[in-house]
């Protein structure tokens, strides 16, 4: 198995605001118009986009949500677990891996709107992902969960989003 820094090198991650490293694989030349979008949309969307996606040691993805399904492929590494509040405050975690008499699968969907944060399932390892946004990923979409406001909306999952939001 490569290492962390190998991978950050040789696919030139770069790093995320919500945490770990990335790069965009992926971005389709046509766009999918406004008027065809959900109503959540603010503007014409590519139709679908990827990135890589590396978590290392403690770092995690922060709590964080966007306006399209995330589909979430393992590649390489530990596991990672997908924890996920939905907009009623019902909590659900995946597991994103290799081992699936451990409960992993190679893919997980994180539906659009649903808070969601990543780590490492071992802190002494790394883990290379993919993930694959439809329709596709824009800035404008991104919402950072802000720590204050989640704790008033989910008292209830304060340890997780205390340990991983920033």
């Amino acid at each position: 198995m490569k290492s962390a820094e190998y991978w950050i090198e040789k696919l030139k991650l770069q790093k995320h605001p919500e945490g770990g490293w990335f790069k965009e694989v992926y971005k389709s030349d046509e766009k999918i118009l406004k008027d065809h979008l959900h109503k959540r949309f603010s503007g014409a969307r590519h139709h679908s986009t990827s990135i890589y996606f590396l978590l290392s040691g403690n770092e995690f993805s922060a709590f964080h949500r966007i306006k399209s399904d995330e589909l979430w492929h393992f590649y390489e590494g530990s596991a990672i677990t997908v924890h996920m509040i939905d907009e009623n405050g019902k909590y659900s975690k995946a597991l994103v891996g290799n081992n699936f008499d451990n409960g992993e699968a190679f893919q997980n969907v994180v539906p659009h709107g649903v808070w969601f944060a990543s780590e490492l399932s071992d802190k002494n390892s790394y883990a290379l992902v993919g993930c694959t946004v439809a329709p596709g990923f824009d800035f404008e979409d991104f919402e950072m969960g802000d720590r204050d406001t989640l704790l008033k909306m989910f008292p209830m999952h304060k340890e997780i989003i205390t340990r991983l939001t920033q």
